[in-house]
């Protein structure tokens, strides 16, 4: 003899599976924000080596902020407090140059928790270590510029594109020509140098990194 009904119709319990029931988790990704203080080379670099390394394992956020170092650090603590706590980790990408009160701003970055990928003299020495290693003292912008341009020929700082292309496999030469420089943290102290390689290694997948 068939079994009754249930008064709803349904002959099966009417309780779910858990595992029907439970919403879709997905683990949140650590999340990294960069606050460079250059309009265009450096963002337009670190969103060109994000495409080429595709790190599926962070998700990292570039700003742009083109103003003096204290400035950059103030932007990066905003940016990281209006995200109430989304970002794992908070960098500034600086150059020394000739800002007077880099100091103030490697002092408030200290007391902030925010690390800083620090070029000395100027971004454009990481560039040029991706071509070859170079260890004399570079007296500014201009200089670092003759050293780039016969590897980068046509390289402008105000260009509105930046060609990652002439980057991309020698990443991994730049890290350890830089690695060589200086102490982490002492760039500041060390012409040449460029803490550039450590922003680096945090954003490119494990298996990438020699």
């Amino acid at each position: 003899m068939a079994r009754d009904p249930k008064r709803d119709g349904r002959k099966t319990p009417r309780h779910e599976s858990t595992l029907r029931r439970r919403p879709a988790y997905r683990e949140e990704l650590p999340s990294i924000l960069v606050v460079c203080g250059a309009r265009n080379t450096e963002p337009d670099y670190v969103k060109g080596l994000l495409r080429a390394v595709d790190n599926r394992a962070v998700d990292v956020r570039v700003k742009i902020c083109p103003q003096d170092p204290v400035s950059v650090v103030r932007h990066a603590v905003g940016e990281r407090t209006r995200a109430r706590g989304h970002y794992s980790h908070t960098w500034c990408v600086l150059d020394v140059d000739d800002f007077t009160h880099l100091g103030e701003a490697l002092r408030l970055a200290r007391a902030e928790d925010i690390e800083i990928a620090l070029s000395n003299p100027c971004f454009e020495l990481w560039l040029l270590l991706h071509f070859r290693d170079h260890r004399a003292s570079v007296d500014g912008f201009r200089q670092a510029l003759r050293h780039l341009l016969p590897h980068h020929p046509g390289y402008s700082k105000t260009s509105d594109r930046f060609d990652f292309s002439h980057y991309r496999e020698t990443w991994p030469e730049a890290v350890d020509r830089a690695r060589a420089l200086a102490k982490a943290g002492d760039e500041h102290k060390e012409n040449p140098s460029t803490g550039m390689w450590r922003l680096v290694r945090q954003i490119v997948p494990a298996h990438r990194q020699a």
